[in-house]
């Protein structure tokens, strides 16, 4: 059965969405939690997939962080194998840097809470995100940002924040917003990160009162996103069977 290698930074911060599309597409979620000790792999030949997860942080500095160099060499390995590989808010930032970017301070300061992105003109060829509307509410999470090279392909963008979604190749995405969230997640970072959030300007309260609808209306395009990267995943295995 293939395994999809997914990297957690912190407890409140797990897969949710992203390991149950894995689940029904056959492939197995293979969890690591380096903040409760678990280690990592040096290379992704005995995996088909890379989830790297969010958390609080900086993808630009060791500090704190004592993985990061050990998650970038993973990301870098995916990228050469053409490993599928998905990097939500911090990973997407360790994407963008494995891709050759880089991160810095967000100028417009810290963006949490439900918004909407808009999605590119290249969006409608993207393998995860054809046939999406052309704005969805998302939950925004995060302080820093990203740059990336000329070659990656923009997928998305905020009213704040330009760089939003990304591909790297054929199966390399970064999403800086949390599209694998579900009512347990918002509780949970609420719980964790509620404090956080009203220091960054938002309303926890009104973030919890805006979840319950816009998950509803977020759920098909959740589970059409992360169905087709589960399914990518599962097929890898086929093909370096083939």
């Amino acid at each position: 059965m293939p395994r999809c290698l997914i990297i957690q930074h912190l407890e409140p911060e797990g897969p949710y969405a992203i390991g149950e599309a894995l689940t029904s597409a056959g492939v197995t979620p293979d969890v690591r939690r380096p903040f409760a000790g678990d280690g990592l792999p040096t290379d992704l030949a005995a995996w088909e997939g890379l989830v790297v997860m969010g958390g609080p942080m900086s993808a630009g500095s060791d500090e704190g962080f004592p993985t990061r160099r050990a998650e970038l060499e993973l990301i870098s390995d995916a990228l050469e194998r053409g490993v599928p590989t998905l990097g939500v808010c911090l990973g997407a930032q360790l994407l963008a840097i494995a891709a050759g970017g880089k991160v810095l301070p967000g100028a417009d300061g810290p963006e949490v809470g439900w918004a909407p992105v808009s999605l590119s003109a290249a969006a409608p060829k993207d393998p995860l995100l054809n046939d999406l509307p052309e704005e969805l509410t998302v939950l925004h999470w995060h302080w820093d940002t990203y740059e990336v090279p000329s070659d990656v392909v923009h997928l998305a963008l905020s009213g704040r924040y330009g760089n939003q979604a990304f591909r790297c190749g054929t199966n390399a995405w970064g999403f800086q917003f949390h599209l694998e969230i579900d009512e347990t997640a918002v509780a949970a970072f609420l719980d964790t990160f509620g404090a956080d959030a009203r220091s960054a300007g938002a309303s926890p309260e009104q973030i919890a009162a805006d979840s319950s609808v816009t998950l509803q209306e977020l759920a098909p395009h959740r589970t059409r996103v992360l169905s087709r990267f589960a399914e990518m995943v599962a097929a890898h295995q086929l093909f370096q069977a083939g």
